[in-house]
């Protein structure tokens, strides 16, 4: 990963906007090949002796639309709630086998009665039992700044107070975790361009009847 920060003109002012004593972090996620890369997590975690904004218990949607899960890639903080509301006119069955968190919502239409609590960091990857080539994928950390890329991978975390942070970018198809790099924060914007290597999102063929459930 190479970092490097830029002058982005036509962004200047969108740092005034920071509270006193915090600023933005602005940042440009890129593949080596120069493409922007879209839903990638942007992370800025606290070194020792920075203080981090208190945890507050979040609450976030995945929801089922036209059978795929929106959005594909959610970032949260640990404690975090999360809705898996089918808006579909089928059924459903969500489940994920991954280590920090393991549950299964059986098949179901409309918002099932208990979201799910996302209690451990890491990557959490979600499908359905019925639809193969549905699939999601949550990232959990422990940080309260993060963002995530749009199609310009372009993102901004905003109101990081002043202090030592390390910057890191991540993919649910990253080929290789990228190094991190330590960046100062203080009362001015900072922005930067981070490289990761990871496989854009290729959508997977509907290998089912659609009407069948």
């Amino acid at each position: 990963m190479r970092l490097s920060f830029l002058a982005w003109p036509a962004l200047l002012l969108a740092g005034a906007a920071g509270a006193a004593g915090a600023a933005p972090v602005e940042v440009l996620v890129r593949t080596p090949a120069g493409s922007p890369l879209a839903d990638a997590a942007v992370l800025v975690e606290p070194l020792a002796g920075t203080p981090a904004r208190p945890r507050v218990r979040g609450h976030v949607a995945i929801e089922q639309r036209n059978r795929e899960f929106i959005p594909w890639m959610t970032v949260v903080q640990t404690g975090t709630s999360v809705d898996f509301p089918n808006n579909d006119t089928v059924r459903h069955h969500v489940y994920s086998f991954s280590e920090p968190k393991r549950f299964e919502i059986k098949l179901y239409a409309g918002k099932p009665g208990q979201p799910i609590v996302f209690d451990k960091p890491g990557q959490v990857d979600i499908g359905c039992n019925i639809h193969d080539w549905m699939e999601a994928h949550v990232l959990v950390v422990d940080t309260p700044y993060f963002a995530r890329t749009g199609a310009d991978g372009r993102a901004t975390v905003a109101g990081v107070p002043a202090g030592r942070y390390r910057l890191r970018p991540w993919h649910p198809l990253q080929k290789a975790a990228a190094a991190p790099e330590e960046i100062d924060v203080g009362d001015a914007p900072v922005r930067a361009t981070l490289v990761l290597d990871a496989r854009p999102r290729e959508p997977r063929p509907r290998t089912e009847d659609p009407d069948r459930y």
